[in-house]
């Protein structure tokens, strides 16, 4: 953009900043939308951005989440039509925008969902940018949001762990002692699911470093070390002991410790179906354990008959009235993969 057309836009910025001091909101949205409608038809694409982004701030800086949450999403559509890349620029400006909403503004889920839609479309992975997710799911974690900051998280960047195992633990706190382990696999699962190995050990870790720190008395947690592994035993909590002793049969690769650990803990296992899925994914993922087919009679004596094999499909997984995991739909692309 020359210096003369720089100078114009910022004239135009000034004018539409100029009606919001003044209080008005509506007549500023609508005649930025407008007046970035002109440039976007153009394809000037970075006068359209440069508007929107200063005048959607400022409306969300005057209170205004509605108007400037609706050029906020405006902007990314804009982003869209530019096939602009989710680079360090275009982030930064979308993140500028995402916190200054305030929590209860409806608008801000909408955003949110559009910019990783668009990262994902534009960037290179497949589920949205970590970075995007990173930030969404810590501004969730902060509100007490699990779900949100979960399903964000889950994708997001290398610190993004720390921040999910912190969540995690504060909501446990709320129950009883022997439902950490629920707690604990809502990240230890699914970040294994996904196959970022590295985090899942992070969120291990840290929940049973602040559950130790907090209940070390009351809890009677044990250290156990050996020629090849340090480890923390939960003596009240077997489904935790469960969870790091899965991690190490990973990091092991070893088929083997994997059946002996499943059929020494299986009984409580099967007392939290909603495991079962994500588990039976994991064996497969990470040890070449397939998923048992599950029996149809009808099927197998066709299957007889016909010589032929005979089909059928996994077991699903059922609801818990605690939090529970369930295994994703298809596997998205992380971040730091191990």
């Amino acid at each position: 953009m020359s210096a003369k057309g720089g100078d114009k836009i910022a004239k135009i910025i000034a004018r539409l900043q100029q009606r919001i001091s003044e209080g008005q909101f509506y007549e500023a949205q609508q005649q930025t939308r407008v007046v970035a409608a002109r440039y976007t038809k153009s394809a000037s694409w970075d006068a359209a951005i440069d508007i929107l982004y200063n005048v959607a701030q400022s409306l969300l800086k005057a209170g205004q989440g509605g108007s400037g949450g609706d050029l906020c999403v405006l902007l990314v559509d804009t982003y869209k039509q530019a096939e602009l890349k989710p680079d360090s620029a275009a982030k930064g400006k979308l993140l500028t925008c995402l916190r200054l909403f305030d929590s209860d503004e409806p608008t801000r889920k909408k955003f949110i969902g559009e910019m990783i839609a668009w990262s994902s479309k534009y960037g290179e992975y497949p589920a949205g940018d970590p970075e995007l997710h990173h930030v969404a799911g810590s501004l969730y974690a902060e509100e007490h949001e699990p779900y949100d900051a979960e399903r964000h998280l889950l994708l997001g960047t290398k610190d993004s762990a720390e921040v999910l195992a912190r969540l995690e633990y504060e909501w446990f706190k709320e129950d009883d002692a022997h439902t950490a382990a629920l707690y604990a696999a809502r990240g230890v699962l699914p970040y294994l699911l996904t196959g970022n190995v590295r985090a899942a050990n992070t969120c291990y870790r840290l929940f049973t470093s602040a559950l130790s720190q907090d209940r070390q008395s009351q809890l009677g947690i044990q250290d156990v070390s050996s020629n090849s592994a340090d480890l923390r035993i939960y003596p009240s909590i077997p489904l935790l002991n469960f969870l790091g002793l899965l991690l190490l049969a990973i990091q092991r690769a070893s088929p083997d410790l994997y059946k002996q650990l499943h059929n020494k803990y299986g009984s409580l296992i099967g007392e939290t179906e909603a495991w079962h899925e994500s588990l039976e994914m994991i064996a497969e993922m990470y040890f070449g354990i397939q998923k048992p087919r599950q029996s149809n009679p009808l099927m197998d004596m066709m299957s007889g008959l016909l010589g032929g094999g005979g089909g059928g499909g996994g077991s699903g997984s059922g609801g818990a009235r605690r939090p529970a995991v369930k295994a994703p739909t298809s596997m998205p692309a992380a971040e730091g993969l191990d």
